[in-house]
């Protein structure tokens, strides 16, 4: 059996994945983004990045000759790669796994390999974000029309797969294969790290500490998350924002009277877990369009913190127990953020309950899950 595998570029999310499905069969990687992608401009953190853990280890790989002009993973025209039918057909795969349809060459790809050999595709979508109308009529036409070249999708949770329902694919082209991230990785001891951090902050060991991290894009709302938080004033509570993005200047200016708000720049993978295991409680105040997951609330939970999250996260309506692993605000209102930041910040044993809930609730959502359910399909297929 072997599977090619198309996507844009390696990745801490999936790069494991592709280790665990390489070790039961024969897989190859197409990286269409080319060779450049392993130093690439991020125009969200505004800096090249290079990851500091290895993604390449443990499967084979190819990367592909991209010929776009303005080359990246952030429009259609951004990934055109002649020549890669011609290198899956010569690799003779038996099965091809898309990563994401808006891209020239990934689209080509679907739409070459349909009826010829399995299309299996993995994306993250959700309908959160849709608004009745014309357009949007005009966007399920085109949406059918588009998944209608794929066999069967792999959904990360609840949100995405009521997306593929709503384009067509039925429940037997479905299959749950958990988003995840390095559990293992995120939930390791990080103590003295921790209380370092807290310590070079001016954080004492009893005061609570918020968490943002990501980029600091208007996406996301990190400008709503101070605005509550300034609102609320609570003594003995700090706000770290880490990270980097076009909101930076905005979010330390309207910042700079506070001294409980702190600021850390970009920290590479290595430096993350430490990170999470300094707050207290970590908030995705995101009202996209487009969060279509976050999965920094599975680094977080798995790190052993509680969560609150915005109603249009695409991971709320899994990870996020109100009650139970966190609290759910309504996206871009600051009164409902600053009442939940409130109610929480009030009860720091409650915290305490409510992150080892989340560690507990995030076990499940693992790599090998993942791999597993994708094999189950893949080798079932293959098999008939």
């Amino acid at each position: 059996m072997r599977l090619a595998i198309i996507t844009t570029h390696p990745i801490q999310y999936y790069a494991p994945v592709f280790k665990l499905l390489a070790d039961k069969i024969d897989v190859k990687v197409f990286y269409t983004w080319g060779n450049e992608a392993q130093e690439k401009f991020d125009p969200g953190f505004g800096k090249t990045i290079s990851w500091d853990i290895p993604l390449l280890d443990g499967y084979s790989y190819e990367w592909v000759k991209n010929t776009s002009i303005h080359p990246g993973s952030h429009h259609f025209k951004g990934i055109v790669n002649p020549g890669l039918i011609n290198q899956i057909k010569s690799w003779q795969a038996d099965a091809v796994l898309v990563y994401g349809w808006a891209y020239d060459s990934h689209l080509k790809v679907m739409r070459h390999f349909k009826n010829k050999i399995p299309v299996y595709f993995r994306g993250d979508s959700t309908l959160l974000d849709v608004k009745p109308g014309a357009k949007q009529l005009l966007r399920t036409i085109f949406l059918r029309w588009i998944y209608g070249h794929v066999d069967h999708a792999f959904y990360v949770g609840s949100n995405n797969g009521a997306y593929f329902k709503k384009y067509g694919l039925k429940d037997k082209q479905l299959t749950f294969a958990p988003h995840a991230i390095d559990n293992d990785r995120f939930a390791a001891e990080k103590g003295e790290e921790a209380s370092k951090i807290r310590a070079d902050l001016g954080i004492k060991p009893a005061d609570i500490l918020i968490l943002f991290a990501g980029k600091f894009e208007e996406k996301k709302s990190p400008d709503l998350l101070l605005n509550a938080f300034l609102t609320l004033d609570v003594p003995n509570t700090h706000l770290l924002f880490v990270g980097n993005g076009i909101l930076e200047e905005t979010l330390k200016t309207n910042a700079c009277k506070n001294s409980n708000v702190h600021f850390l720049s970009f920290q590479n993978q290595l430096a993350m877990p430490a990170i999470y295991h300094a707050c207290n409680l970590f908030c995705l105040p995101s009202q996209g369009p487009g969060e279509t997951w976050g999965l920094a609330v599975n680094e977080a939970m798995a790190a052993g913190k509680p969560v609150l999250v915005s109603n249009k996260c695409g991971c709320a309506a899994d990870l996020v127990n109100p009650g139970v692993t966190g609290e759910i605000f309504k996206a871009g209102n600051v009164s409902s953020l600053t009442k939940k930041l409130h109610s929480l910040i009030g009860d720091k044993n409650g915290l305490t309950i409510l992150g080892n809930n989340a560690k507990a609730k995030i076990a499940g959502w693992t790599f090998s899950k993942q791999a597993d359910a994708m094999l189950n399909v893949i080798n079932n297929s293959h098999a008939n």
